[in-house]
Order: C-alpha cells, then structure tokens, then sequence
C-alpha cells in the first residue's frame, strides 16, 4: 500500500510532466487563462490519462507484445488516445456545450498532447502491471490538473498586477511557469 502511494504521490509532485517533464506544455499555457476552463481540461485530461492507460497497457500486453510487434507501440497508442478524445468530445459537445466551446482546439488538442502519451510509454517501459499502470496515470492527470489549477490562479492574479509594458502577455507567462516549475523542483528526492 505505501508503494503504491508513493508512486501515485511521485506522478503528481516529483513526476509532474507539466512542471518537471516539461510535457503537456500547450494546453498548460493555452488553458490556464481561466479557472474553470483549466478544471475542465483537466477533468478531460485525468480521464483520458487514465483510462487511455488501461487500454494501452492491455493492448500492449495482449496483442503487440504477444505477436512481437513492440515497435507499434507509439501507433496504437496514439489510435487508442485518438478514439477517446473523439468520445469525450462527443460527451462534452452534448452535455456541456460551454466547456466544449470553452477549451476550443485545445480539446481535440489532447489527442497529441505528449504528456498523455508519455504516460503510456513510461507505464511500459518501467513494466508496471495493470494497477500500478491505471494508479500512475490517474495521479499523473492529478499532477497534470495541479499545476493547471495552480498557474491559472496565478494567470488571473497576473491580470490585476502592474507589469511593464515590454513584459505582458507571454513574456510575464513564461515567467512565472518557470517560477511555479522551479518550486515543484523542491520535490526532488521526496521518494526514493
């Protein structure tokens, strides 16, 4: 039990692919404008993650492994990351209109956001099995949606501050991502 919470405690703060892999980036920038909008893509995010995980995992042991065709890996992954961002827009375009119009590209945008695919890779290159697998891919969307929260609440408090001219826009954003990256560095070395 303390392995696997520190391997679900490791995905979200020591692994962080936003603020420690530096994967994911596009969204993290793209999405972070707003509060709302940012838990909404990180809703979508952790589901993706997650159950995108669950079927690379299967689809990895079961059929690529099984009939040595590893070197399709990235492919198939992709096509199974593909299938359910296409469900989930589906859903969202249905269910809540104002959070599809709300995350726009960046919603389709996940199907090639490297973070989720990342995810995939790592859960088979470490070899993890199928619970070790869905547990760090749900923390790594934990992760994924804790610097997204965290840095749209910076962006918003941005809005308010005095910034110099030469500095507003991306310049100031770019800033304090690395700020906030830098802080998630103290991390490092919390789990062996």
């Amino acid at each position: 039990m303390r392995e696997l919470l520190s391997l679900m405690l490791g995905a979200i703060l020591v692994e962080n692919f936003v603020l420690a892999k530096f994967l994911g980036i596009c969204p993290f920038l793209g999405v972070s404008k707003k509060l709302d909008t940012a838990l909404g893509m990180s809703g979508a995010v952790i589901f993706v993650m997650t159950v995108a995980s669950a079927f690379t995992w299967a689809v990895n042991n079961f059929i690529l492994v099984r009939y040595g065709l590893e070197y399709l890996q990235t492919i198939a992954f992709i096509l199974v990351i593909a299938a359910l961002v296409q469900f989930i827009e589906t859903v969202l375009k249905k269910l809540v209109p104002s959070l599809y119009k709300a995350l726009g590209i960046y919603l389709p945008l996940i199907t090639t956001n490297c973070a989720v695919l990342g995810v995939a890779l790592l859960n088979v290159q470490r070899e993890y099995n199928f619970g070790e697998a869905v547990l760090y891919s749900f923390g790594a969307g934990l992760g994924f949606t804790l610097a997204l929260v965290l840095f749209a609440g910076v962006r918003e408090r941005l809005e308010n501050c005095d910034i110099p001219e030469s500095l507003k826009g991306m310049p100031i954003t770019l800033i304090a991502a690395s700020l906030v990256s830098l802080a998630f560095f103290g991390f490092q070395g919390l789990f062996q």
